[in-house]
């Protein structure tokens, strides 16, 4: 039996996060190079993504919470995650 946090296929996660306080952080999947296409455009600063919910946390320019860790804005659409290091077919 598998659980959906192992990285064992070439799907990405439904959901991850990068930051380590997350429970949807997980740093085998990570390793592995997720990248993110967010209504067809290619995303750099995504903070945590949900396939299933439609919606990805990107960083809020330089802004910083009184704790020192980034803004984020939530924004809604088709996310696709996939693997960077995926062989093509």
């Amino acid at each position: 039996m598998t659980d959906d946090k192992t990285p064992d296929n070439d799907t990405p996660p439904d959901r991850l996060s990068i930051d380590p306080r997350s429970p949807h952080f997980n740093a085998e999947v990570l390793q592995r190079d997720v990248g993110i296409r967010f209504k067809g455009v290619e995303k750099t600063n995504v903070e945590e993504y949900s396939v299933s919910e439609g919606w990805v946390r990107v960083a809020a320019g330089n802004a910083k919470d009184r704790y020192g860790n980034s803004l984020t804005i939530k924004l809604t659409g088709a996310v696709e995650p996939y693997f960077k290091d995926k062989k093509p077919a």
